[in-house]
């Protein structure tokens, strides 16, 4: 009998990586093979924008042209949100939303389709230097811009001894570093009876040695003992990821986030406090629907002044079934291009900031397999990404590196 095959396609979060991963050692562990012209193709798909939609029409589009013969399945986001309108698609022959993507593998088997479990964890593998953990899914927050809490359903968490049991398992494949994700990261375990800072000091007892990053995680979520344990930790990484989506006071009110810029800047600043040193990355919406140009000019002197180190930056996208989308004051697409230029500039300028602020330290490096005109590159402990020159032994190391002008890769 000829063994099935498949490829996998991805778009999209950290997340959906973890799960792709997962699944691919599922189908792998069934009997399914990795083929250039695979019998099904699995695309997890992303709808966090109109972009991230297009880019899943086009590449189903594109797949069915290159591999007319093969099955499209598509799961993630998106096919939560829209699975009659995908179905209709020319190729595609079935979707799962991400409550049931672990139906995929009994769907291609032929067999009946199992109920589904509270949560489904996954982490990714593909990459021997780094893995993302998924720890928590879902959120129970409805920002007004947002789908993606349509799309993912119910905050829901693994347990901690789940979670430690796949570090060990993670840790013992070779790789260096993990990264904890989730919707909702710092929401974990709180149906659970638990928290996510009980679980850090879980993972600190567990004492494995490797190193832990933490995903994005919201700044009223991200209490000050946290940043006191990562501020004594051998294995949390001085490294954060904080979204704060907008820099005006009203506008936060209106997307429902919850928490004002005060808590943000004393968040920032407690960081600061303990851990000079650390990276803090942040995301925000260009051109929120009512955003004037008085509120932008304001936040963007405010953002000016906070020390942060690099900005994710998003033009906002009007996504349907959302309360922003019918909102009164949309913002002309122009003048969200200019707001999203500006903020990328000051993202520029703070990622130079940082990274030259650095110079003469030793920090350790954890190095990766990308290789690029000779040269190999890895990040600090800090999430600074160095450049050396390649030497193939020295891939998933990490080494102690003096940061230069030379060796700092700012592109």
């Amino acid at each position: 009998m000829k063994q099935p095959t498949f490829a996998i396609y991805t778009l999209g979060c950290k997340l959906n990586y973890s799960e792709s991963s997962d699944l691919s050692r599922q189908l792998v562990n069934a009997g399914f093979s990795y083929a250039e012209h695979p019998d099904y193709i699995i695309l997890n798909s992303c709808a966090v924008t109109a972009v991230a939609e297009k880019k899943a029409r086009n590449l189903v589009a594109h797949l069915h042209r290159e591999y007319p013969d093969s099955q499209i399945v598509v799961t993630g986001c998106y096919a939560a949100l829209r699975p009659k309108e995908i179905q209709q698609w020319p190729g595609v022959v079935a979707t799962f939303g991400n409550e049931d993507k672990m139906n995929v593998l009994p769907f291609l088997r032929g067999e009946s389709l199992p109920t589904n479990p509270p949560f489904f964890p996954a982490f990714s593998s593909s990459d021997r230097t780094r893995s993302f953990l998924k720890i928590q899914d879902g959120c129970d927050y409805h920002c007004t811009y947002c789908t993606v809490w349509r799309a993912r359903g119910e905050s829901r968490s693994d347990n901690i001894e789940h979670v430690l049991h796949e570090i060990e398992q993670i840790h013992s494949m070779g790789i260096k570093e993990i990264n904890l994700t989730g919707v909702n990261l710092g929401d974990f375990g709180r149906k659970n009876g638990t928290n996510f800072y009980e679980l850090l000091q879980a993972i600190e007892k567990q004492d494995s040695g490797i190193r832990i990053r933490i995903s994005s995680i919201e700044p009223n979520l991200l209490t000050d003992e946290i940043i006191a344990l990562a501020a004594e930790s051998r294995m949390i990484m001085p490294h954060f990821h904080i979204p704060l989506q907008s820099a005006s006071d009203r506008v936060l009110g209106l997307m429902r986030r919850r928490y004002q810029r005060d808590l943000y800047a004393h968040k920032v600043a407690k960081i600061k406090e303990l851990m000079p040193h650390a990276c803090i990355a942040m995301d925000i919406i260009a051109g929120f629907p009512t955003e004037t140009e008085e509120e932008f000019a304001d936040g963007l002197e405010w953002l000016e002044a906070l020390p942060i180190s690099y900005l994710h930056v998003f033009t906002y996208s009007r996504r349907p079934n959302t309360i922003a989308a019918e909102m009164v004051g949309q913002i002309p697409s122009p003048v969200k291009k200019d707001r999203t230029n500006r903020l990328l500039a000051l993202s520029e300028a703070k990622k130079h900031i940082f990274y030259n602020s650095h110079i003469g330290e030793t920090r350790p490096v954890l190095l990766e397999s990308e290789s690029k005109n000779n040269w190999m590159f890895g990040f600090t402990d800090n999430y600074i990404k160095v450049r050396i020159p390649f030497d193939e032994g020295k891939i998933n190391a990490i080494e102690n590196i003096v940061l230069t002008e030379e060796n700092l890769e700012l592109s």
